[in-house]
């Protein structure tokens, strides 16, 4: 079993950056595929990031690619998604989730957090 914890999200203004970090718990964190999705109102909740266990591989959606960053330090049990040049569309609460197999969709993945807000200001 693995528990998510999200922090770092806020409220920041347009351009600007926050980092959010997940937090989990459990002994097989490492072996983990981790991603972060999004959730704005009314809206799906959407793929942003994904990494695998050992960092060597990544993927972005393309709306993020260039100004995003995932990583992760399994020593800390923890993932962290970097986010620079923040637009205000990009306001939504994020999920960071744990699962098995690299996945761009939400069945993908097994363990979920309960969301940090983050709120993009013009």
């Amino acid at each position: 079993q693995v528990q998510l914890v999200e922090s770092g999200g806020g409220l920041v203004q347009a351009g600007g950056s926050l980092r959010l970090s997940c937090a989990a718990s459990g002994r097989t964190f490492s072996s983990k595929v981790m991603g972060w999705f999004r959730q704005a109102p009314g809206k799906e909740r959407e793929f942003v990031a994904l990494i695998n266990w050992n960092g060597g591989t990544t993927y972005y959606a393309d709306s993020v690619k260039g100004r995003f960053t995932i990583s992760r330090d399994n020593a800390k049990n923890t993932v962290y998604l970097q986010m620079n040049n923040l637009k205000t569309e990009e306001t939504a609460v994020y999920y960071c989730a744990g699962g098995l197999v690299i996945a761009t969709t939400t069945d993908g993945y097994k363990y979920w957090g309960q969301g940090d807000q983050v709120t993009v200001s013009s």
